[in-house]
C-alpha cells in the first residue's frame, strides 16, 4: 500500500511504501492505470485530533486489507493523506489539491460537519465524491437553496434520525409517557435533537431545563425536576455535559433511565459520572464494538492488534466509507470520479461493520440505530430501533 502523507500547506513525509510491497521498501513509481488514488482528509491535529487519528487509521486498515486481498480489479488503493488540522480553511485547501493536484477517484472525510461542508463546495465543483463518515448536522449536505450536493455523502445516520430513533425507543422499549429534556441552549447539536425529539415523542414533555456548554453544577436545574412524575431524563448533548448530569442526578437519587445521543459515546463519560451511577443510561450509537455479528468482531479484533486500542463508533463508520468506496469501484469498472459517484449514489444494502444500509435520495444512509444500554458501569445490551418504520 502507497501513502502519500502531507499536512495542509505542504508536504510533511514522502511517500512512504511498506515492507508488504515487492521492491523491498523503496518506492517505485507507480503507473496510474494500475492505481486507484483516494484521499484521507482528516483532524489529525487541534481540537478534533483524537476523533480523525482514529477515523484516518480505520482508513488505513481498510485500504491495506483490500489491497492485500489483490485490490480493486487488480488495482492496488494509493492513499493521499492529508492533515486538515480541525480547520475549515486548511481543509478547503485540502479539498483543492486532492482534487486538482493528486486527481484523487474519491475522498474520504472530514470528520466534523464545519471542516465537511468548507469541503463540499470544491469536491462538487470538481467533481469528485466525497464522504464524511461521521458529519451529523442535518443540512450538510445541502446548498443554500435546499437542494442536495451531487458528489458529497455521509457513512453516519443524520442528528434528526437519532432523536427520532431515541423519542420512539423511550415510547415503545421503555414505555415512557412522560419525559424531561436537559438541553445545552447555545449548541446547534443539542437544538436539532431536542426538536426532533419533541416531535417525535407520544407523550407529554413535562419539562425543559437549559444549560450552557461551561456549566458545571446542574444541582440548581436538578432540583426543579426532582419531584417531578416523569419517565424518562432526555440529555441531548456531548460527554463533557452528561456525565457531570448523570452523577449529579443519581447522587440526589433521580433513578429513571437518562436517554441521549452519539455525543455519549466516550469512554470519558464513566470518569465524570463515576461508573456506579452509569446505570439505566441509554445512547444511540452508529456502531457497538459489542455486537455479536461476525463482521464486526473481525473488524475489532483487527484494529486492536493493529494499533493495541479499542475502536469505537468513528472508526466503524471511516472503514465503512473506504468499503463503499471500493464497492462503487468495482461497480463502475472505472477510476473515473463521476462514474464513480453514480455508483455510489446507487449503493443498497451495503453490508458494513456498522450495518446494512442504502443511500437514500439526499445521500443519507438509511439504516437501523443502535441503542446501547449500560447497567452498573458497564455496557449490558443492545437495542436496534429503525426510525424509518
Amino acid at each position: 500500500m502507497k501513502i502519500k502523507k502531507y499536512i495542509a500547506g505542504g508536504l510533511v513525509a514522502a511517500s512512504l511504501l511498506l515492507a508488504a510491497c515487492s521492491n523491498g521498501g523503496q518506492e517505485a513509481e507507480t503507473d496510474s492505470d494500475d492505481t486507484v488514488k483516494i484521499g484521507s482528509m482528516f483532524e489529525l491535529t487541534g481540537s478534533a485530533a483524537g476523533y480523525g487519528t482514529s477515523m484516518n487509521n480505520a482508513v488505513k486498515m481498510a485500504v491495506e486489507e483490500i489491497n492485500d486481498e489483490g485490490g480493486i480489479d487488480g488495482k492496488e488503493l494509493e492513499i493521499f493523506e492529508y492533515d486538515i488540522q480541525s480547520d475549515e480553511t486548511q481543509s478547503a485547501q485540502s479539498t483543492t489539491t486532492l482534487t486538482t493536484g493528486d486527481e484523487v477517484s474519491a475522498i474520504v472525510g472530514p470528520a466534523l460537519t464545519g471542516t465537511f461542508q468548507a469541503a463540499i463546495p470544491i469536491a462538487d465543483q470538481n467533481q469528485v465524491p466525497i464522504i464524511s463518515p461521521t458529519a451529523t448536522d442535518d443540512s450538510v449536505l445541502e446548498r443554500e437553496d435546499g437542494s442536495v450536493y451531487d458528489f458529497a455523502y455521509r457513512a453516519c445516520f443524520t442528528n434528526s434520525y437519532q432523536g427520532q430513533a431515541l423519542a420512539q425507543f423511550a415510547n415503545e422499549n421503555l414505555q415512557a409517557e412522560n419525559a424531561v429534556i436537559f438541553a445545552d441552549n447555545s449548541s446547534d447539536y443539542a437544538q436539532g435533537l431536542t426538536q426532533t425529539f419533541e416531535d417525535t415523542f407520544q407523550g407529554e414533555i413535562v419539562s425543559v431545563q437549559n444549560f450552557t456548554a461551561d456549566q458545571t453544577d446542574f444541582s440548581a436545574s436538578l432540583t426543579n425536576i426532582e419531584d417531578m412524575e416523569f419517565d424518562v431524563l432526555y440529555v441531548p448533548g456531548y460527554y463533557e455535559q452528561a456525565g457531570p448530569i448523570i452523577k449529579q442526578a443519581r447522587e440526589m437519587g433521580i433513578t429513571q433511565p437518562i436517554l441521549g445521543p452519539d455525543g455519549f459515546g466516550n469512554e470519558i463519560i464513566y470518569d465524570l459520572a463515576g461508573e456506579a451511577n452509569m446505570t439505566n443510561v441509554f445512547y444511540t450509537s452508529h456502531f457497538a464494538v459489542e455486537s455479536e455479528d461476525p463482521t464486526t468482531q473481525e473488524f475489532v479484533s483487527s484494529y486492536r492488534e493493529q494499533f493495541d486500542v479499542e475502536p469505537d463508533m468513528f472508526t466503524g463508520l471511516a472503514y465503512d466509507s473506504v468499503q463503499i468506496v471500493k464497492e462503487a469501484v468495482e461497480r463502475a469498472g472505472s477510476t473515473d470520479p463521476v462514474a464513480i459517484n453514480e455508483e455510489i449514489a446507487k449503493t443498497e444494502n451495503f453490508e458494513g461493520v456498522t450495518g446494512t444500509f442504502s443511500f437514500d435520495e439526499n445521500h443519507n444512509p438509511v439504516k437501523s440505530v443502535s441503542i446501547i444500554e449500560i447497567q452498573e458501569g458497564s455496557p449490558s445490551d443492545i437495542h436496534e430501533v429503525d426510525p424509518a418504520n
